[in-house]
């Protein structure tokens, strides 16, 4: 098994193509070791020192730490990937959620009225950003929509890099304004 790497804008986070499919659906985030007990591959991970987030993609994995170099870490992290696919083991243990959609669509919030203007938020990033941003390693998800602003969850590579504030300012916020009108304004949540 060949385990490509690519760096990602976020220093923090490295993106590991096993060359397979990961998620045959929406991606998943683990942001602790608690949250990680839901796929033997992600409590591998944690197990690395210095491994503080796991994400899946649709063919990628990032893993996000808090210290260490990158060098010192690869050999583990790309053993414990290695290790889980040869072993046959299934990403997510039995019972657990297939992905992270469902918690999402429950905490989203937007008055009746925006109905139309949400769905055609959702449509754009859905077609334009969300591709742009799994090549980059992470995720990004509507949360909300109210008073014009719209807001928006990062994941992966995404959460907590550097440039992702300009992203969101320049790139997110500048395409949502142009298309629909009644957007003022992008924060992140």
């Amino acid at each position: 098994m060949f385990i490509q790497t690519e760096a990602t804008p976020n220093p923090a986070t490295l993106k590991f193509i096993p060359g397979r499919v990961v998620v045959d659906g929406n991606p998943v985030e683990f942001s602790s070791r608690e949250a990680a007990t839901r796929s033997p591959l992600a409590e591998r991970l944690f197990e690395v020192p210095g491994v503080t987030g796991v994400f899946y993609g649709s063919d990628f994995i990032t893993v996000t730490k808090a210290s260490g170099e990158w060098q010192q870490l690869k050999p583990a992290i790309l053993g414990a990937i290695m290790e889980h696919y040869m072993s046959g083991a299934p990403l997510l243990a039995d019972g657990a959620a297939a992905d992270d959609a469902d918690l999402d669509d429950e905490d989203e919030f937007f008055d009746e009225a925006d109905a139309e203007t949400v769905d055609m938020i959702k449509d754009l990033i859905e077609t334009r950003v969300r591709p742009a941003v799994a090549n980059d390693g992470g995720d990004i998800t509507f949360r909300g929509f109210k008073d014009g602003i719209v807001y928006l969850n990062m994941k992966g590579a995404c959460s907590g890099c550097p440039s992702s504030t300009a992203t969101l300012q320049h790139g997110i916020q500048n395409l949502l304004k142009h298309f629909v009108p009644d957007v003022v304004e992008v924060r992140p949540m």
